[in-house]
């Protein structure tokens, strides 16, 4: 039995060719897709701390009276 495949072939990008406007478009699009991501991983950590401070006590949740 015999291997068939093709031997690999390699490429070299060497240009791409992207309108300025386009490419403003892209990082606009970037950009506001990067503001509910942020979000959402604000809200896990925060998740995630809340969970270790209650777990090991020592988080910013602990209150101390005068004189304690």
């Amino acid at each position: 039995m015999s291997d068939m495949r093709p031997a690999a072939q390699r490429y070299v990008l060497s240009d791409i060719d992207i309108p300025f406007l386009r490419l403003v478009l892209i990082f606009v699009k970037w950009s506001l897709a990067a503001i509910p991501a942020a979000i959402i991983l604000t809200l896990i950590f925060m998740v995630i701390g809340g969970v270790m401070a209650a777990v090991f006590g020592q988080g910013t949740f602990q209150m101390r009276g005068p004189g304690i």
